[in-house]
């Protein structure tokens, strides 16, 4: 087996989460469509815009080191995503789908937040400051987007889901 380091483990997790942004960057309309609530939408709408930035910073990263901009089969957030359009037909129309779509999209935030964390840290460690720093604008902005929809969930998305009918 060959002697695998930190440098490799970083670039192969850098494809994963290049290829998790570019699937998110095509799941976050289809979400906007079927929230029910304008501020939902709007967020979904928001996030797609710093999406797109996510990508071009991943880019750069690649660019730092060297490398091609290649995505890699994720099949994580392959499945996080599949479990989001479960919940659009499965509850389409009704008062739960954007407790639903703000869970589902709370997993895929969770999914970017474990891996920018750590991509950022292990950009530390190999002396990657510029991509350190990258890392570390776009692990902020994952959090953001996370405490938004937490927002939205607790003041209006659950409690709505839990009105009886």
């Amino acid at each position: 087996m060959a002697h695998k380091v930190l440098d490799d483990l970083f670039h192969d997790t850098l494809k994963d989460i290049y290829y998790a942004e570019r699937q998110i960057l095509k799941a976050l309309p289809k979400m906007a469509r079927g929230a029910q609530s304008d501020r939902l939408r709007k967020a979904f709408e928001k996030h797609r815009e710093e999406t797109e930035i996510h990508v071009e910073r991943l880019q750069q990263v690649f660019e730092i080191l060297g490398k091609a901009a290649r995505g890699k089969t994720c099949p994580a957030i392959d499945g996080i995503i599949e479990e989001g359009e479960e919940v659009m037909a499965a509850f389409k129309g009704a008062p739960a789908l954007d407790a639903g779509l703000v869970a589902a999209a709370q997993a895929v935030e969770h999914y970017e937040i474990a891996r920018y964390g750590t991509l950022r840290q292990w950009a530390k460690q190999l002396g990657l400051k510029e991509a350190a720093t990258l890392l570390g604008q776009t692990l902020e902005e994952e959090s953001a987007t996370d405490e938004l929809l937490t927002e939205i969930a607790e003041s209006e998305a659950n409690r709505e889901a839990a009105e009886p009918a």
